[in-house]
């Protein structure tokens, strides 16, 4: 299992227990507990504890939205796992950096935590939920391209754009100047040998 969800993971299993236990017991001793059961040897565990306590610090935002996003079902009917494994994917989605985790794998990873944590209908639950809030907030992250990339594209076309007008500026002069490259070289040539002759 990839370090990120086995962490993952380790983060829903304590909101679980925390959610179940009344909220009463404290955080640090859950997450303690937790990953030195579930996740002996893992060196790193911020993550772990960064998901856990975004997820209670902003569950007041968090459970109406679950509420909005599935009427038919009262908060307190949707069973324990599905309900943190929501809350964790609502938290990824809204309040997580984008390019450590995009959307699309916030859902995901939270999708495969319902096949493996939830009931028979869980994933289908947990995956409608998450796709309404997705697209409500716009579908962030569409087409899996981070801002960097689409600035170089910007860039790149803006770039070719240049080179394009600045060729058309050349012949438009009459310049006898071509971009550098081996057909050009030949051009060059031929009109050498037009003005010899």
């Amino acid at each position: 299992m990839a370090n990120r969800h086995l962490q993952r993971s380790i983060a829903m299993q304590s909101l679980f227990e925390w959610d179940f236990g009344g909220k009463k017991e404290s955080s640090e001793d859950i997450i303690e507990r937790n990953i030195r059961e579930f996740g002996p040897g893992i060196s790193e565990t911020s993550f772990v504890e960064k998901l856990f306590r975004g997820t209670i610090e902003h569950q007041t935002e968090i459970d109406p939205i679950i509420e909005k996003c599935a009427p038919e079902w009262p908060l307190e009917q949707v069973t324990a796992v599905d309900r943190n494994i929501l809350r964790l994917g609502i938290f990824e989605l809204m309040y997580g950096n984008y390019e450590e985790v995009p959307p699309k794998v916030a859902i995901n990873e939270a999708i495969e935590l319902a096949k493996t944590f939830g009931g028979e209908s869980s994933a289908r639950f947990v995956n409608g939920v998450l796709g309404t809030i997705y697209r409500e907030l716009g579908e962030p992250m569409k087409d899996d391209t981070s801002k960097k990339q689409k600035l170089q594209t910007i860039q790149n076309s803006q770039e070719n754009s240049d080179l394009k007008n600045e060729n058309v500026s050349n012949i438009d002069q009459g310049s006898n100047s071509y971009p550098e490259g081996p057909d050009n070289k030949q051009k060059e040539q031929i009109l050498e040998e037009q003005e010899v002759n």
